[in-house]
């Protein structure tokens, strides 16, 4: 019988894995009182760019909308925070060069979430509530509420958070050899077409606002092909030199 598999180590990594996901559960409340007690902020930080005050239908809205952001920035605050504790969890699986490159992906999970967040938000973002407004061409009176504000910035900021994370998908899975730069390459062709549908799909039909989409999604690509590489080459050159 593997030693690992006895009833008394499995008892412990069940124990470890509720210990870990409470910590989890317990940054996430943590951080959610916080950013609650500074929701003003987060609120008018993000309702900047709306360039009116927003509506509210009933009172219970503004107590729903100030929980809801408060989730939202727990989520994030949390996450590194995550990452950190599997990252613990499956350090006895892993070898040391494993251990520091998985901690690697910890912070840079992060600021790609971050730099995502950042990039939808500022760039693209006012260009497409600026777009789908000027649909109305003044045929209707517009009521925008809260709710409706912060929703559709959720729809459109979050994908682009977690398309900033290809680099690092990308990075993991050339370390476990499911990818490498050859069947990268071989697909850069038809992920141009996907990147560029994604990008006419979300921005407003003017060859500029698809520009500025569609050439950071090239260059993630891109990245994630010479991170691979990068890694693909360094694989070859320790088998190198176990077989000699």
């Amino acid at each position: 019988m593997n030693p690992s598999n006895t009833p008394s180590n499995i008892i412990d990594h069940l124990s470890d894995m509720r210990k870990r996901i409470i910590i989890v559960i317990a940054s996430f409340l943590l951080s959610f009182i916080v950013c609650f007690l500074y929701v003003d902020f987060i609120y008018q930080f993000l309702t900047n760019r709306s360039g009116e005050k927003l509506t509210i239908l009933g009172p219970t809205d503004v107590l729903n909308i100030y929980m809801k952001l408060s989730a939202w920035a727990a989520v994030a605050i949390t996450i590194p925070i995550a990452a950190f504790q599997i990252w613990k969890f499956v350090i006895p699986a892993l070898t040391t060069r494993e251990r520091q490159v998985a901690l690697m992906y910890i912070p840079a999970l992060f600021l790609l979430f971050i730099i995502g967040a950042t990039f939808a938000y500022f760039v693209l973002f006012p260009m497409v509530y600026k777009f789908v407004l000027g649909l109305s061409n003044n045929n209707f009176q517009l009521m925008i509420t809260a709710s409706d504000y912060f929703s559709f910035m959720l729809a459109f900021c979050l994908p682009f958070s977690v398309l900033f994370e290809l680099p690092l998908l990308v990075l993991f899975l050339s370390h476990l050899g499911i990818v490498n730069p050859h069947r990268l390459t071989k697909l850069r062709k038809p992920a141009y077409f996907v990147l560029s549908i994604i990008s006419i799909s979300v921005t407003p039909p003017d060859i500029i606002s698809d520009i500025l989409v569609i050439v950071p999604l090239i260059g993630l690509y891109e990245l994630s092909i010479g991170i691979s590489r990068m890694v693909y080459r360094k694989k070859i050159e320790r088998e190198q030199i176990t077989l000699g």
